[in-house]
Parts: structure tokens; sequence; C-alpha cells
């Protein structure tokens, strides 16, 4: 396995800074999605401490602009604090239980609204972790639909 060498800018020896600690440790256990490992040879990784709001920040307190959400996911930013709250409740509650046999308030719920929302005769709810296991699961509902219909 090739690792990248991680080039020092500094001019005189310091002790290493966090960001670097975290770097280092990072490169030895991690290959990163959408990156050219051979990159990071001259353009280091940002090890991220937190973030808040629209804001990350490193492990030695510099702030970065998160511009894309971290791939689009925190659309409303980095430790939203009702978002955050709610989660706490939910997962003091009850954090998850399997639909094979079982059901729970909150899935009811959103369940409810979303069909609420759709078009008329669209009744029912399926939930799966990703978009390809919808995909899936969209192809055997229509295949099963037709096959009953006849």
């Amino acid at each position: 396995m090739v690792r990248p060498r991680i080039r020092r800018v500094a001019t005189r020896r310091l002790k290493m800074g966090l960001n670097d600690q975290w770097m280092q440790r990072d490169l030895k256990v991690l290959w990163h999605p959408c990156t050219q490992m051979k990159d990071h040879e001259n353009l280091p990784l940002i090890p991220i401490r937190r973030g808040e709001g629209v804001w990350l920040e490193d492990f030695e307190g510099k702030r970065y602009l998160d511009a894309v959400s971290s791939w689009w996911v925190n659309v409303f930013g980095h430790a939203n604090p009702r978002i955050n709250q709610r989660i706490k409740d939910q997962v003091d509650q009850l954090e998850h239980v399997i639909l094979a046999g079982f059901s729970h308030q909150p899935v009811i719920e959103l369940s409810e609204r979303l069909v609420k929302l759709t078009p008329e005769g669209l009744t029912r709810c399926f939930y799966a972790d990703n978009g390809s296991s919808c995909i899936e699961v969209a192809l055997k509902m229509s295949f099963h639909y037709w096959l009953n219909r006849g």
C-alpha cells in the first residue's frame, strides 16, 4: 500500500500541532472518497473538530465555511439546536425498533403526514436506508402490483 508523504511547510522545527497529529492518524487508516490520495502529499487534509451553523472548526481553532453543507446533508447547519434537541428527546425514549412486525409513534406520525402530502391513492409509506434500496423496493412493488392485477 502506498501511503502519501506529508510535506512540511514550516521552516523551523516546531512541536507537531493537533491538526497534523489527526492528519497523520487519518492517513494511516482512511481512504477518502472523491479524493486522489496522492494529493495529500502537497495539499494537507483539514481535520475538523466541530461544526456550528455554516462553520466548521479544526483542532487548532481555525474556521472554514462549509459551502457544500458537508455533501449537502446538513442543509440546516451543523449543531442545529432544534434538531439536536429533537434527536436527543427521541433517543432518550427509543433510538430504533425494527419495522418488521413492530411499529412506533414517530414512524406512524411521519407516515400520516407524508400520506397527506401525496396524490390521492398513495396511502402507504415504505422506508429504506439508502437510494439503491429504495429503487429495488419500488421495482419489486411495481412488479407485484402488476402481477396481482393479472
